[in-house]
């Protein structure tokens, strides 16, 4: 099984987490690709890495940006032009 090319690591309750999930979700779409979202909470380890530190936005499973979807940098690495 491949890892999500666009992974949102969140929380309940988070309202950055909300506006980091509508940003990706139309980003995404743009690239034919429907993010997964993570609740950090529901795993130990990632709980411990990111702690408060969400959203936290992964490209093929990298740590893209955290907090805000850098929308410029994520539109270029994923080759979407305008």
């Amino acid at each position: 099984m491949s890892e999500a090319r666009l992974t949102l690591l969140t929380r309940a309750g988070c309202h950055l987490c909300e506006t980091a999930a509508e940003t990706l979700a139309r980003i995404g779409a743009e690239a034919g690709l429907v993010p997964e979202s993570i609740d950090v909470d529901a795993d130990p380890e990632l709980q411990a890495e990111y702690g408060d530190r969400v959203p936290v936005v992964l490209v093929d499973g990298r740590e893209h940006s955290y907090f805000t979807v850098d929308v410029v940098r994520l539109r270029r690495d994923l080759n979407l032009t305008g």
